[in-house]
């Protein structure tokens, strides 16, 4: 019964906080400008199944892909079996579901291979990032935490799927003794080959499986509540994110709203002037994206797929989509917090420009959507790139030379080139 109180206590515990932390990103979410995303339903579904669940977009690298499919697909249905460790450990029971017979065989059997590939792959992750130091995973922005984040999660799961193979080489032990409570259930293709390891007295065997069994279940509760403040929060919102995307062809681009109201209202001055008040144009903190800006910031895997196809990034310039995201999501933690303890928004003297992103950033953006093609989870940093742009010309007349010099070229001739438009065609001449 204390073992059971004790279970009971822990998993309440763990879903509390969890709740906690998932109602905090979700509420600074909600700080995002609103969008309708909800169309389309039938389409959005198909989105979110293929890139989501099927993982489409991964598969341009096959071999990275093929690895992070077994550790999706493995660690997802690994824990189907925290179903009946949740029945067991709060009511004492063991291996509750072996009543189906060869179908519990067949689960515990995938379980274990699911496991071991899972385990293979995450030490195959951890030298592609630390041995082999791959150019995508090892640039500036990652350093210090983001890096060491990764490798937590890729040695959390190691450690996690090795004491589940030691769990069940430990019961299957226990079942050929046989002990007490331990009857004969389960296939294990993969922990039989554990089992000369282990010690051959009944106590010390029961030691080692209640003890993986406690670090098993600790262990993906811990994981769960590390999710809020990791990279890893993909594993979740991956399948919102990819459901909410932008169903629009990638080159096109919306016109602001309340612009296009006071330009018809200018050129047509029957029309009403517009209702409202514009607070900005363009975005200079978080508070002026979208709440999808703000999920696709939380939804963010780090992985640089984007900047490595980033032209800008490629040739040399300061400008990294990856970054984007990860300050983008930096400053609305910020700003989070800053609500939690003044009740209300209180401006801190930053922004989101300069403060997080410098303008040498996003002006190095050729708006080629390369990055937009490349997310494995359909996260768009171009809209934030454009936004920031918007502020930084319409707002404060802020821009480099070279586009100052377009824009007056635009205004004064009709083209961005610096000629009249009575000598446009003088090209075709001779």
């Amino acid at each position: 019964m204390i073992s059971q109180l004790l279970f009971a206590i822990v998993l309440i515990a763990a879903l509390l906080l969890f709740y906690k932390n998932a109602s905090k990103i979700y509420q600074n979410i909600r700080l995002g400008k609103s969008v309708n995303r909800f169309d389309n339903p039938s389409l959005r579904m198909k989105t979110m199944l293929l890139v989501a669940f099927g993982q489409k977009k991964m598969f341009k690298r096959p071999i990275p892909a093929l690895l992070h499919l077994f550790v999706y697909v493995g660690f997802i249905i690994i824990n189907i079996e925290m179903i009946e460790i949740v029945v067991d450990g709060l009511f004492g029971t063991h291996r509750v579901l072996s009543f189906f017979g060869g179908i519990y065989d067949f689960l515990i059997a995938s379980f274990e291979i699911l496991a071991f590939t899972v385990l293979i792959s995450c030490l195959i992750f951890l030298i592609r990032r630390n041995i082999l130091k791959l150019k995508r995973l090892n640039q500036a922005e990652l350093n210090n935490w983001p890096k060491t984040d990764a490798n937590y999660i890729l040695i959390a799961e190691i450690l996690l799927m090795s004491a589940f193979l030691f769990m069940n080489a430990a019961d299957l032990k226990l079942q050929s003794l046989p002990a007490e409570h331990y009857t004969p259930a389960g296939s294990f293709p993969i922990s039989q080959y554990l089992v000369t390891l282990l010690p051959e007295t009944i106590s010390s065997l029961i030691l080692i499986e209640r003890f993986s069994w406690w670090f098993h279940i600790v262990g993906v509760l811990a994981f769960m509540n590390y999710l809020p403040i990791s990279k890893h929060l993909h594993i979740l919102l991956a399948f919102p994110n990819t459901y909410f995307s932008n169903l629009d062809p990638k080159g096109k681009f919306e016109n602001m709203e309340s612009v296009t109201a006071e330009v018809k209202a200018m050129l047509d001055p029957s029309l009403p002037p517009p209702s409202g008040e514009v607070s900005r144009f363009g975005v200079k903190d978080v508070q002026d994206l979208t709440w999808k800006n703000l999920l696709d910031a939380y939804t963010c895997t780090e992985c640089g797929r984007c900047t490595a196809a980033c032209p800008a990034n490629i040739t040399g310039k300061l400008l990294s989509p990856r970054k984007i995201m990860m300050d983008t999501r930096d400053r609305l933690e910020e700003v989070g917090k800053n609500i939690d303890k003044n009740k209300t928004y209180i401006d801190d003297g930053k922004s989101l420009i300069d403060s997080f992103i410098r303008r040498e950033e996003i002006w190095a953006c050729t708006s080629c959507n390369a990055c937009v093609e490349q997310c494995p989870v359909n996260i768009n940093p171009l809209e934030i790139i454009m936004g920031l742009r918007q502020y930084a010309i319409m707002e404060e007349s802020q821009a480099p030379s070279s586009i100052n010099n377009m824009l007056g070229n635009l205004e004064n001739n009709g083209a961005p080139w610096k000629y009249a438009q009575a000598d446009r065609a003088n090209w075709t001449q001779n």
